[in-house]
């Protein structure tokens, strides 16, 4: 199968509208999506286009998250991923509103694609009374760095490894257990909260890093003459689900970074135009297709199995309608138009 981008246009800001900024994004029905401007005017065509009007539950319901949890109950490797301009609602699609926490928690209506599917995991775990082993682990990549976002104390960088068998991991990561929906959700928000993040011109609250969550889904395989044998050292299936919000790309004439922004911008940016890379050449037959440059980041090392492997991948991208942000937003378009040709073995 391929990749199935769907795309996310948020609404225009307050900032934008004060502006006079034009709103150049228009949903077109069925999955196209047409941009209009001086110099410009495109339509596009993907699985799933949500205007500024859709919920948090028409983009679970509608870009296939629930068929792909079920996939990773059922063993394979699932992935979900964000991407997009700064500012764009990435993380709002992923996580719903910024400001909540344990003690604050977000109303249901705002919730974004991660708590959905833990809610729909657990669901499914209990409505197929499987024998179901549920554990999560939380990075975040910042500056080329691996950092646990579960760990406590001061994140300390990890490394990545590569073996024949593995592909490439994080050694040391710290992996948790839940049977619960608060339990990961708590989870979620706690390594969250210890993610980089900064204030620059278009974004309060611009991410800093590129953030993976991954649930590991483990299952027994009932055979009552197994079980008796090797006293419940059954063969099971083993999928995993990863969330991957990636940080946005930028210019930094556009954000006025300088000094530790600029050093972070670059540092996203090269990573984001290593994967943009992969996925460029991923979208190659394979008769013309030549090597993929997977080292040339930990991003792309660590979605190198997502991206053109034996996963199932959902890929959102989010953008403003703004006219200020034209060139950012046909990059993305062009990005996820790219990405639609990338073929996938599960």
């Amino acid at each position: 199968p391929r990749p199935h981008p769907t795309i996310r246009v948020r609404p225009l800001s307050s900032t934008e509208t004060r502006r006079g900024d034009q709103q150049v994004v228009h949903s077109l029905g069925d999955g196209a999506i047409h941009v209009s401007a001086a110099r410009h005017d495109a339509t596009f065509g993907f699985s799933a286009v949500f205007d500024a009007g859709a919920s948090q539950e028409a983009v679970f319901e509608g870009s296939g998250m629930r068929q792909l949890v079920e996939l990773a109950i059922d063993g394979f490797s699932c992935t979900v991923f964000a991407f997009g301009q700064t500012g764009s609602g990435k993380t709002y699609t992923l996580m719903g509103p910024l400001a909540q926490s344990d003690t604050q928690p977000a109303a249901p209506a705002l919730l974004g694609l991660m708590q959905r599917s833990f809610t729909c995991l657990l669901e499914q775990s209990r409505s197929r009374g499987s024998d179901l082993a549920l554990s999560a682990s939380y990075l975040e990549i910042y500056n080329e760095q691996i950092r646990d976002l579960l760990s406590p104390g001061p994140p300390c960088s990890l490394p990545l490894r590569w073996s024949k068998t593995r592909g490439f991991y994080v050694e040391n990561q710290l992996s948790v257990e839940f049977d619960s929906l608060e339990t990961i959700v708590s989870l979620l928000l706690q390594g969250s909260q210890r993610r980089r993040t900064s204030a620059h011109a278009l974004n309060r609250h611009s991410s800093r890093s590129h953030a993976l969550l991954t649930i590991l889904i483990r299952s027994r395989a009932h055979h009552p003459i197994m079980w008796v044998l090797q006293a419940g050292a059954c063969p099971g299936k083993q999928g995993t689900l990863c969330f991957v919000d990636l940080a946005g790309s930028e210019r930094v004439k556009e954000t006025g970074s300088s000094g530790e922004l600029s050093v972070e911008a670059n540092s996203i940016n090269r990573s984001l135009l290593a994967l943009g890379h992969c996925i460029s050449l991923l979208a190659k037959s394979r008769g013309k297709r030549t090597h993929i440059p997977y080292r040339d980041s930990k991003l792309t090392r660590l979605l190198a199995r997502s991206l053109g492997g034996s996963g199932v991948t959902l890929m959102v991208a989010c953008i403003s309608p703004s006219s200020r942000c034209l060139s950012e937003t046909l990059s993305t378009l062009h990005y996820a138009s790219r990405a639609r040709r990338v073929t996938t073995r599960p």
